[in-house]
């Protein structure tokens, strides 16, 4: 297949939006948990999650434009004071965490609805989710629109982070493969996670033969 710019708006929406989504490999799976007091819990699932830096540690999360449909997420982590969670998705799991995705209505809260356990840890004011082994509590510190298509690129500070003692190995690497969790392809295939290799920190004087 080879697709030039013209052709790809001329094709079905549907077909563009699975072959334009799947063409950048498996991508995170991570529920976001967020909370407002006038409308309660919101859990919704995200494949756009990205590493930002390590000191301090940032992640970044791309927001689809504001509009028409309601960002029950984004309204939420502005009514809390930027507070929200990331939590990784296992493959025990991944049915309830794909249908987070329907459209409830706001103060219909897709733990309730999906059947996840809405779970508070550390006084944090968002909601973690408690099937979730790799969890990250966030507070969001600036926000950069993306004007050429309307999306919104969310940085958020890591200010509480909970992984399991055993899957962190000395030099500090987490073993997702061990973890059992998912990737997504598109936006609506999920992948197992194999680890194949390890590889030392790479100095060009120490290349070894390719």
């Amino acid at each position: 297949m080879h697709l030039t710019k013209s052709g790809m708006e001329t094709m079905d929406r549907r077909q563009r939006l699975n072959i334009i989504n799947s063409i950048t490999g498996i991508k995170p799976a991570n529920l976001i948990g967020t909370k407002s007091e006038e409308h309660g819990s919101n859990l919704a699932i995200f494949n756009s999650i990205v590493h930002l830096g390590s000191n301090p540690g940032f992640i970044g999360l791309i927001l689809r434009p504001i509009g028409e449909v309601p960002r029950h997420s984004y309204e939420n982590m502005k009514a809390n004071d930027g507070y929200y969670t990331i939590n990784h998705i296992h493959n025990h799991f991944i049915k309830q965490a794909h249908y987070t995705s329907a459209k409830v209505e706001k103060g219909t809260s897709e733990f309730d609805v999906c059947k996840l356990t809405e779970e508070y840890l550390f006084d944090f004011p968002a909601p973690f989710v408690g099937e979730s082994q790799v969890k990250l509590g966030m507070r969001l510190v600036e926000e950069i629109p993306i004007k050429s298509n309307g999306t919104i690129l969310l940085v958020g500070s890591i200010e509480h982070l909970i992984v399991p003692d055993e899957s962190v190995n000395e030099k500090g690497y987490i073993d997702l493969e061990q973890l059992n969790i998912v990737g997504i392809g598109g936006l609506n295939c999920y992948y197992d996670l194999t680890k194949i290799g390890e590889f030392p920190y790479v100095r060009l004087s120490e290349m070894p033969e390719l």
